[in-house]
């Protein structure tokens, strides 16, 4: 079968193929028609809570696990920057004056 692509041809280029429609900006952000993402998103709400639900979990505990989970996780990070703060001023009452020890034999040379 030959098909003509010639841009000034009136009509589809494929008879009984018409070309799409332009989607609307709502179209393009769901996804999908309004309709179907409404009942994917119930029928996937559903399948969740009833998983949830089995494990009884609830949206507050939920929520305040994560809540507990972040704050122990940075209360974690400020005692490892506590911690490193002071490993460097360790260090630095001993690496400071052999430098400046150092810098001042190097001067009398």
């Amino acid at each position: 079968m030959i098909v003509d692509h010639d841009p000034r041809r009136e009509g589809p280029a494929y008879p009984g193929i018409h070309p799409a429609r332009p989607r609307s900006a709502l179209h393009r952000f769901l996804g999908g028609s309004p309709v179907a993402v409404f009942v994917k998103l119930l029928l996937l709400s559903v399948l969740v809570g009833a998983g949830m639900a089995m494990l009884g979990l609830t949206p507050g505990r939920l929520f305040w696990s994560v809540y507990d989970t972040v704050r122990d996780l940075i209360d974690l990070g400020l005692v490892t920057f506590q911690d490193f703060g002071g490993w460097i001023l360790a260090g630095a009452v001993v690496v400071v004056p052999l430098w400046f020890l150092s810098r001042l034999l190097s001067v009398s040379k």
